[in-house]
């Protein structure tokens, strides 16, 4: 309780247009992607944010990704993080619990709430785009929606969801290419992006 209340304090002290901190932070500290042939072939997943502002409609995302799959440039389809080699190696089980990538995608147009439904679905297609295999059962990806009702204007449905898919999607990517290895008490740190190119 203590912990939560510290970072809703934290959070209500940054101003409204200070970008939130990035990659390995907060959640992301021990987030890892590309688990499939265990935790030692990892490397460093992340938090990552995107937004997009059409017609004065601004739409947001902000991930924490730590997925049993690789990471992927949802433009590019280059390869940034997740496995480092699978050679001789076979999968490996999961511990339940230890694999998720989870997020909120907000707008701040008003949403009804089946609106605000459909925001959070599709914003799984961004997560779709970004990271394979995805949504497996070992993870437990999870995505919630909101809408401030704050903007002056609305845009149409359509456009709204493509602009929340696409920031889940760039968000995502920002996690692992904004993360950097960190120590940890007796083991070798998983390398991020920055450290060395991915391999499978």
């Amino acid at each position: 309780a203590a912990a939560g209340y510290a970072a809703c304090q934290a959070a209500s002290q940054s101003t409204r247009h200070e970008r939130p901190a990035e990659g390995s932070v907060g959640a992301g500290a021990r987030a890892l992607v590309g688990k499939i042939f265990g935790f030692d072939r990892a490397m460093q997943g992340g938090i990552g944010t995107a937004s997009f502002t059409v017609h004065g409609v601004t739409v947001g995302a902000l991930i924490a990704c730590n997925a049993v799959g690789d990471v992927y440039h949802p433009r590019s389809g280059q390869l940034l993080a997740g496995c480092r080699s699978s050679e001789g190696h076979a999968p490996q089980s999961l511990l339940a619990g230890s694999n998720t990538t989870i997020g909120v995608v907000a707008t701040d147009m008003a949403l009804t709430k089946a609106q605000a439904q459909r925001l959070a679905t599709v914003g799984h297609d961004g997560l779709a785009r970004a990271i394979n295999p995805v949504h497996t059962m070992s993870d437990g990806d999870t995505l919630f929606a909101l809408g401030t009702g704050q903007a002056p204007k609305a845009l149409d449905v359509m456009t709204l969801f493509t602009l929340a898919a696409e920031a889940v999607a760039i968000a995502t990517a920002r996690a692992v290419l904004l993360a950097r290895a960190l120590p940890v008490a007796g083991q070798t740190p998983a390398p991020s992006w920055a450290d060395m190119p991915p391999c499978l």
